[in-house]
């Protein structure tokens, strides 16, 4: 729908369309009606002509006479719309009086039903004109003549076609007002109805930016109540969002907080002092503040990442990734850094797995689960990477395990276990944001004698890559 459509006129357009559609149809079937109507009113005039024809037959010398009294001859006048004629046929086929060219009726015409008479009507064309015609059979008994006389009255159908359009134009306009009245009222009622829609727009309107308090509800029609509870829905939506929001920026500021206030006074400490060695002490431990600062707002940039990642998955933007070669990319890179450390990194990939995702996102999320296996796997320990079918990646390690009444705590941002040494507390809640915006579940599983598995489950793609 355009910006400027309207959905009175739209409402208004279709009602003028099957209004259209209804006056059409009522049109020719009131047309119709009076041309049947118009039928019956003239093949009546038509039958009576013929019954006063007949009235006038006589026999003179053996031969038919025909006598057409006046009120017939006067009906067949002229007049503005059409014209009558007649024709006397005697028992042996012979023209008594009239046109001698009327035409006969088709053969198997049958008799009418409607009148008590030996008559047919029939539809034929004379003289370039259409006609209506009847033919009438009369008895003739005298003395030297027997048999049966036929009667013919044409009328052409001009008279007949001037009754069906006057009804019909009479029947257009009728409709035709009562039509732009309907639509009048239509347009009134529709407008009392959206003015509940128009209470709402003023309603939002003249909010300010930041109120996301409930649209009240009350008074309004029943058909706008889905439309209220969707807005308010999303503006509980927002409202959770930026409180989020609010509580992430005040986390952030305090955990940014502490080690620069560290490093400040460390460096301040190395500013009194006078030998180098203090010099040199203060730099190392300003570097490895730097460090940590350096980590801790890089993860705060991965959980700002996510969310237009989660914007781009939910928009159509996923890419079509094989889980186990971004498993086998990362893990060489990984290794050097596990070997450094003395942990045996192994991988378990033996075949494609494809899932829908953002390659930055997963790639996030693999960094971070192996990185955190290997802060907590002692020397000479193992961690394993494993990616299975039909869409399911794991990280397994030797290390202390997490106690299973932190296995839901460890995902919020900016929680530290009491057993742990540093960190910011980030690094399992962007894994968790990342499954969220993948839809993906996750779950942490105790190793026997000890470790602990991180467990990742996809959807699976269902159609292979081209």
């Amino acid at each position: 729908m355009s910006r400027s459509a309207s959905l009175r006129g739209r409402l208004l357009r279709r009602l003028a369309v099957l209004l259209a559609l209804i006056l059409l149809l009522s049109s020719l079937s009131a047309y119709w009606s009076a041309r049947r109507a118009a039928d019956t009113a003239y093949d009546r005039t038509l039958l009576a002509s013929a019954r006063a024809v007949a009235d006038g037959l006589y026999a003179e010398d053996g031969t038919l006479r025909a006598n057409v009294p006046y009120v017939a001859l006067d009906t067949f006048a002229y007049d503005s719309a059409g014209r009558i004629y007649y024709q006397v046929l005697a028992p042996d086929g012979q023209s008594v009086s009239g046109y001698e060219d009327l035409p006969r009726a088709p053969l198997g015409t049958p008799r009418t039903d409607d009148y008590p008479a030996l008559a047919r009507f029939y539809d034929a064309e004379f003289r370039g004109q259409d006609v209506r015609v009847v033919s009438l059979l009369q008895p003739v008994s005298e003395p030297l003549l027997n048999g049966v006389a036929e009667i013919r009255v044409a009328e052409t159908r001009g008279a007949r076609e001037r009754m069906a359009r006057e009804l019909l134009v009479g029947t257009l306009w009728r409709m035709g007002l009562l039509s732009v009245s309907a639509l009048l009222l239509v347009w009134l009622a529709v407008s009392l109805a959206l003015r509940p829609l128009e209470t709402l727009r003023k309603a939002v309107a003249d909010r300010a930016s930041d109120d996301l308090q409930p649209l009240p509800d009350a008074g309004l029609p029943r058909e706008v109540l889905p439309l209220v509870e969707a807005l308010n829905q999303f503006n509980e939506r927002l409202r959770g969002l930026f409180e989020r929001q609010s509580q992430f920026i005040a986390d952030a500021a305090h955990e940014l907080r502490t080690p620069l206030a560290a490093l400040k006074a460390r460096i301040e400490l190395g500013r009194r002092a006078e030998q180098p060695q203090e010099w040199r002490s203060t730099l190392e431990q300003a570097a490895q503040h730097s460090d940590r600062l350096t980590q801790l707002a890089n993860q705060l940039l991965s959980l700002a990442r996510i969310e237009s990642g989660a914007r781009a998955i939910t928009e159509g933007g996923a890419q079509r990734i094989d889980l186990s070669q971004l498993a086998r990319e990362l893990g060489l890179a990984m290794a050097p850094l596990a070997h450094a450390r003395g942990v045996a990194l192994a991988l378990e990939a033996e075949q494609p797995v494809w899932i829908d995702g953002e390659p930055t996102l997963l790639n996030e999320l693999l960094s971070n689960l192996i990185d955190n296996a290997l802060a907590h796997t002692p020397a000479g320990g193992n961690l394993t990477l494993r990616v299975q079918a039909p869409a399911v990646l794991e990280v397994e390690d030797d290390g202390p395990g997490i106690p299973e009444d932190e296995h839901q705590k460890v995902f919020e941002r900016f929680y530290r276990r009491s057993a742990q040494g540093g960190g910011a507390g980030l690094g399992l809640a962007i894994v968790g944001e990342i499954c969220r915006a993948h839809q993906a579940q996750i779950s942490l599983h105790q190793v026997a004698p000890h470790g602990l598995r991180v467990r990742v489950e996809f959807a699976p793609e269902q159609q292979e890559p081209r």
